[in-house]
């Protein structure tokens, strides 16, 4: 007897794989597996926001791509953000819930605190609550929903031209990338990105490619030998 095929809402077949409940139970394929950083240019992040339009929404979207690439924060943390949360004259972000429930203090230069003025001057006129929040409609003030933040990134990158995915998460990468390159050390950088296990961390360390390993080994200077030693 044949099974009988599941239909969607317009008549057409639909896979039981995407019927809620099928994953249920189900390990997801990648458990276990480690994924190298895959994350934007500064040429493709700059492109972005240029590419950004002249509206309310657009300097809301400039100031969560500027957010998350220059403070590493997580798309889950960064839209539970409060107004409070967000101190310019300290430089510092208050996260109260990151992911296991734990809050930490991230920080972020003053380039990416400068690009959140036009933003800023917008919340103000909309209903106190979180700081990236619905901008029109009957739930102004409420809660941005992770999905539409992906969908406004997807249009975005087509819009500017730029012929690859580009996800929140991975300007969480380029942020950690940056930091490594730039000689941060690591559990300065498990605390900024909110890391329970310095392994997680340490993923981050691939990027760095071998120039930039021989060139830091090859400005070592010589080893010297104390004086006093010699004269013993």
């Amino acid at each position: 007897m044949s099974e009988v095929p599941v239909l969607d809402a317009r008549g057409y077949p639909r896979s039981v794989a995407t019927m809620p409940g099928f994953h249920a139970g189900r390990p997801p394929r990648n458990r276990g597996r480690r994924y190298p950083a895959d994350p934007p240019t500064t040429d493709e992040l700059v492109r972005l926001l240029r590419g950004c339009p002249d509206s309310a929404s657009g300097e809301r979207l400039r100031a969560l791509i500027v957010l998350l690439w220059r403070s590493g924060l997580r798309i889950s943390e960064a839209l539970a953000l409060e107004e409070r949360d967000l101190d310019a004259e300290s430089g510092s972000i208050t996260v109260r819930r990151g992911k296991g429930g734990r809050r930490r203090i991230v920080g972020m230069d003053p380039w990416g605190w400068t690009q959140l003025k036009h933003w800023n001057a917008r919340r103000e006129t909309l209903p106190p609550g979180p700081y990236f929040c619905v901008i029109e409609g009957p739930t102004s003030g409420r809660p941005m929903a992770a999905s539409l933040v992906r969908e406004q990134l997807r249009t975005l990158q087509r819009r500017c031209g730029i012929r690859r995915r580009i996800a929140p998460h991975q300007l969480r990468h380029c942020h950690a990338v940056e930091l490594v390159r730039e000689g941060v050390p690591v559990y300065i950088l498990q605390r900024q990105l909110g890391h329970a296990n310095l392994a997680v961390t340490t993923v981050y360390l691939s990027s760095v490619a071998p120039e930039e390993v021989l060139a830091i080994a090859h400005q070592r200077r010589q080893p010297t030998v104390q004086i006093t030693n010699l004269l013993e």
